[in-house]
């Protein structure tokens, strides 16, 4: 089986559903399946720590799921523009990889949940794809043959999947933005194959 993580941080609920519509779309795909990761929270009190396990949802990510994926979909709520500290954290002690290349040539992608419609959403993936771009990682996005991006009143970019969840985190990924995710999943997937 070929492995490809997709790896969130998630406050509300938002970006863990797209993970795991992306997740569906991965799976797809002949001989591909989805390892589907969080991170902890970063405590603002530097005494505490999450425990190894979450109490619930999704396991936590480790350095061995990153060695051993062949594509990463990396996704975070929009905070001011950017990725949430929880994930930034998280790339930030990825420097072992980094060194070893354990992520270069291989294909990812990004999606990310905001409150508003010009919440920061297309910088929020960009600010994302740096970090991978130093990986050496290929980077995707959704292409416009997907006629979801066209037609879209919610999220959905071409820099990868959004979702407008609304100032009250209350909307549920529509249709389109379901669509799209999956869409994004399988293609990653799709490339994975190629690649290898």
């Amino acid at each position: 089986m070929i492995d490809i993580l997709v790896l969130y941080y998630s406050r509300t609920g938002h970006v863990k559903s797209m993970a795991e519509h992306i997740a569906r779309g991965i799976e797809k795909v002949a001989d591909c399946q989805a390892i589907i990761r969080t991170v902890p929270s970063v405590s603002f009190v530097s005494e505490a720590t999450e425990s190894e396990i979450p109490d619930e949802g999704h396991l936590y990510v480790s350095s061995e799921d990153l060695r051993s994926c062949s594509g990463l979909v990396l996704g975070s709520p929009t905070r001011f523009g950017n990725m949430a500290a929880p994930l930034k954290y998280f790339i930030d002690s990825t420097s072992d990889s980094w060194m070893s290349g354990t992520l270069t040539g291989k294909p990812a992608a990004v999606f990310t949940s905001t409150g508003s419609m010009h919440g920061g959403q297309e910088s929020t993936l960009l600010s994302m794809m740096l970090p991978l771009l130093h990986h050496g990682m290929i980077i995707m996005g959704l292409p416009y043959s997907h006629p979801e991006l066209m037609t879209t009143k919610s999220g959905g970019t071409p820099y990868g999947p959004s979702h407008l969840a609304g100032s009250q985190n209350k909307n549920t990924l529509d249709e389109s933005e379901a669509k799209l995710c999956q869409a994004m999943g399988k293609r990653i997937a799709e490339t994975a194959v190629k690649l290898l």
